[in-house]
């Protein structure tokens, strides 16, 4: 399929086929595959959301990228930097978002008010998805530059987490996850967690703390409550808080109980009512895929397989299916067939699962990050397996 609009739309329904069995069968990533194809595998079909020339790249997993029937997603074109693009699920028109000098850092759609916010250095911006219209937001002090991360549910409040300098220093001589990772969280340094009010710009510090304050997520639902994580090597580590931005009290959410146990990568559920989690215990022995409430601190846990393990997982709008986007032999699970995109049904205490793409000519060094489309018909995610970084989705009913 050579453009963007041959795709034929019926009522509401996302990315429908332009002719019904019409998709060749082929093995996924063996070489340039067409716009739409069934994976030889399972059996499933796939499109290519993201046809924009140049390396694209969805949003981390916890991240909305959806308003309306729209994907927001990120474009790198040389001469360009890193820029915004909107992909119409029904239609598959793309539409440019931002026309920055410089490539921006952000990730963060509040789809009420239809407005992607970023970041370029030390100025946040905002733009308005239908109208285009850019403005200032805010530009960090010279004695607090930090980085935002999330909106709130009403977009009054963006939040992130700020660093020291010294804690900058070690990032810079240490570039590698590998290098740097135990030495951040040796080091103790104070990190603050910190609100800036939309409208006027206020700064708002409002938690610190000698520990690697990170993976910062407002809840979809309540406008007050903030989740973090304590980083760090997740066995050594009690790692995910919740704080309320109006009282500032802070809450530990899951409490490790076996030696060696590790949770981590953790989302809100749709509705903010629940906390959902890997959970290993202990670690790459046995697997959860677990959540918590976010209120009574209930939890409950689904076992799935260490070749089903998935670096992220995520959740169906309507809470009945999860997906998974796998791993490499070299991940934690240390699986041996874990190269899939996988859906999860639970049934009791466990997940039945079903393998949607293979996976096998994925370089894992860029995580797939899965998401549901918004009616949960399709699941999303990015691969490298034409060599340059593409988003695609794959159908969750067989063809």
């Amino acid at each position: 399929m050579k453009t963007l609009n041959r795709i034929i739309v019926i009522t509401a329904t996302y990315l429908l086929p332009a002719v019904a069995g019409a998709q060749p069968v082929m093995e996924t990533g063996n070489g340039k595959m067409p716009d739409e194809w069934i994976d030889q595998d399972t059996h499933h079909k796939v499109i290519k959301l993201t046809r924009t020339e140049g390396a694209n790249g969805s949003f981390y997993f916890h991240n909305n990228p959806f308003v309306d029937n729209r994907m927001v997603y990120y474009n790198t074109q040389r001469g360009q930097g890193r820029q915004l693009y909107t992909v119409d699920l029904k239609t598959l028109k793309t539409q440019q978002i931002t026309q920055q000098p410089m490539g921006m850092n952000g990730e963060i759609l509040a789809p009420k008010g239809k407005n992607i916010y970023y970041q370029i250095k030390d100025s946040v911006f905002v733009t308005n998805i239908d109208s285009r219209k850019t403005r200032l937001v805010f530009v960090f002090p010279v004695d607090f530059r930090a980085g935002i991360t999330t909106v709130n549910a009403d977009e009054t409040l963006l939040a992130g987490a700020w660093s020291s300098d010294a804690e900058k220093e070690i990032f810079k001589n240490n570039p590698s996850k590998s290098e740097y990772f135990n030495k951040i969280y040796e080091a103790m340094l104070p990190r603050t967690l910190f609100t800036i009010n939309v409208k006027t710009g206020e700064l708002n510090k409002l938690f610190t703390d000698s520990a690697w304050l990170n993976h910062v997520q407002f809840s979809p639902k309540d406008p007050a409550l903030l989740m973090f994580c304590h980083e760090g090597p997740w066995h050594k580590v009690d790692r995910i808080w919740t704080i309320d931005v109006k009282t500032k009290k802070v809450q530990l959410m899951h409490k490790r109980t076996v030696d060696m146990e590790i949770a981590g990568h953790e989302w809100f559920s749709p509705d903010g009512k629940q906390i959902w989690f890997d959970l290993q215990q202990p670690r790459s022995v046995t697997f959860f895929v677990a959540g918590v409430d976010v209120k009574t601190l209930a939890e409950k846990k689904y076992t799935l397989t260490r070749d089903e393990w998935s670096i992220h997982f995520n959740i169906s709008a309507d809470q009945k299916l999860f997906c998974g986007d796998g791993g490499d032999p070299g991940q934690v699970a240390k699986a041996k067939d874990g190269m899939w995109i996988y859906l999860f049904t639970p049934n009791g205490d466990h997940f039945v699962s079903e393998k949607l793409v293979s996976m096998k000519h994925h370089n894992y060094k860029l995580e797939p990050n899965v998401h549901f489309s918004p009616d949960g018909k399709w699941v999303i995610f990015r691969a490298n397996f034409e060599g340059e970084s593409n988003v695609y989705a794959v159908e969750v009913k067989k063809s």
